[in-house]
């Protein structure tokens, strides 16, 4: 695939696949494109102008219609079915995709640039957004390079940190990359289309008295102050900015903008964006005076106890391999408990109802091996987010590092998941003929020669994945490829031991 830095305030476009993106990011000089010498013969550079997007959207859609001979999927049932539904603004969105006379849905969601990566907590925008196409409609991701100047005090306790503008610009080139990349590699020949923009693009031309002059004087501040966003905020011993006060009429207008310049009749998100996104269907309402535009959020990503689903004690649970491992990301699915899977083997994953539910029968049968569910839910969601190169990956690190695997470990397979688990550095002298309880107590693996030998007793301490006595020391032929040494207690505690 072609890598390309788009470093312009004017509009690049990649038509991949039959998908449409649209790369916008921030001033700089000139743009810059990086194109290998034999480009795919599916990748095509465009030069674009406004006149490019319409047209490209308008043969998307034609295509959709003529496809659409067969009766299109009604995206609102399926996201009831599946559990991705929470509220939708009205019932004639429901009718609308019902129509197949109709043409296909332009569905944006929106992503603030806050940090380099997505998290799991954007994951299920992502995927409604492919639910969309998977239907024949429109996909469209705006980034939120002004917005995120702000910050969206939704589900906040204090103020974001204001970033400056070359860390808005290297989170936006990440986020982006994650998002045409799982967005487009997940189409298939009768996905609607995809379209990146970046808000920044319009409000970098919008003057204060004009928007309060066009905009605000349609805002009610009564009906902002009734927002739970802000109410919540302004009870807090924190409170609430003037800026964060304003953060819903900035995505009220983004809405506004879009359905009247680029026809996107459809704002997703999750169920804490639901007085953002009705202030934009109302100003849309009130400004333009015309009907047909649509909110839609689903619920917020949680486990059965009610605690966010996401964050794990390292932290975050990140969308970028770069940022976080597959054989991490997929770890973190596969250890799910058995009382949530089936429910995130709905929401996370394109699997029918009918085979979600033979997974659910067979969990209740004696000859149930446990964790066969988070096996199919890791597999699923990992191949989705990282592909299937990045799934075959995280299945070889995991076959490959548990404690009494067979499978003999190299040092770019340890390698590849030193970033996710504690590592040290030691000399090769240090190392050498060293005992396996004094160098566990020196790498940190554990805190005392007492807690080492309890553990070597009950056979839980291996050392390259072999199960080691209290007599074992380390010799030249146990430091793979003369480099490092993996050591594990149980089946989780890790440390790599790099040999400097």
């Amino acid at each position: 695939m072609a890598t390309m830095s788009v470093i312009s305030a004017s509009k690049s476009f990649l038509y991949h696949q039959n998908k449409l993106i649209l790369f916008s990011i921030f001033k700089h000089p000139k743009p810059t494109f990086s194109i290998p010498s034999k480009p795919s013969k599916n990748l095509t550079f465009f030069t674009p102008t406004t006149r490019c997007i319409h047209s490209a959207q308008q043969s998307l859609e034609t295509k959709n219609q003529d496809m659409g001979l067969a009766q299109r999927p009604n995206i609102v049932n399926i996201l009831e079915e599946r559990g991705l539904l929470e509220s939708i603004t009205s019932e004639n969105l429901r009718l609308v995709c019902s129509s197949n006379s109709s043409n296909p849905m332009k569905a944006y969601c929106g992503f603030d640039p806050t940090a380099d990566s997505l998290h799991l907590g954007n994951l299920i925008g992502i995927i409604v957004l492919s639910w969309f196409q998977r239907c024949g409609h429109n996909a469209v991701a705006v980034i939120g390079g002004a917005t995120a100047r702000v910050g969206d005090p939704s589900g906040k306790n204090i103020e974001r940190p204001e970033l400056d503008v070359q860390t808005l610009e290297n989170n936006t080139l990440g986020i982006v990359q994650t998002i045409s990349t799982i967005l487009g590699r997940n189409g298939n020949p009768n996905s609607g289309g995809l379209m990146i923009l970046n808000n920044f693009d319009w409000w970098k031309e919008v003057k204060l008295l004009d928007f309060l002059r066009d905009v605000g004087r349609y805002a009610r501040v009564g009906t902002m102050m009734a927002k739970d966003s802000v109410k919540t905020r302004l009870e807090s011993e924190q409170g609430l900015s003037y800026t964060e006060f304003t953060y819903q009429l900035l995505q009220g207008y983004d809405f506004l903008h879009l359905f009247r310049n680029e026809g996107i009749n459809v704002q997703i998100g999750g169920s804490d964006q639901w007085g953002n996104i009705t202030a934009g269907t109302e100003l849309i309402r009130k400004i333009l005076q015309v009907e047909g535009a649509y909110g839609l959020t689903f619920p917020l990503l949680l486990k059965s106890d009610g605690t966010k689903f996401g964050k794990s004690e390292d932290g975050a649970i990140w969308l970028s391999p770069s940022v976080l491992s597959p054989y991490k990301f997929y770890q973190y699915f596969f250890s799910v408990p058995d009382v949530d899977v089936v429910r995130f083997l709905k929401i996370l994953t394109f699997l029918n109802l009918e085979e979600i539910k033979e997974v659910e029968e067979g969990m209740k049968k004696p000859g149930y091996v446990p964790n066969s569910a988070q096996r199919r839910l890791a597999e699923e969601v990992t191949r989705f987010v990282h592909g299937e190169e990045g799934l075959q990956e995280a299945l070889k690190a995991t076959e490959a590092l548990k404690p009494g695997a067979e499978t003999k470990l190299d040092w770019k397979t340890i390698e590849g998941i030193a970033k996710d688990v504690p590592s040290c550095y030691l000399s090769y002298d240090e190392v050498l003929n060293a005992s396996v309880i004094n160098l566990s107590v020196t790498t940190g693996l554990f805190e005392s020669k007492s807690s080492v030998r309890r553990m070597l007793k009950s056979g839980g301490l291996y050392l390259n994945n072999a199960r080691v006595s209290e007599d074992k020391c380390i010799e030249a032929g146990d430091i793979i490829d003369g480099k490092i040494l993996l050591l594990s207690s149980g089946k989780k505690n890790k440390m790599v031991v790099r040999i400097s």
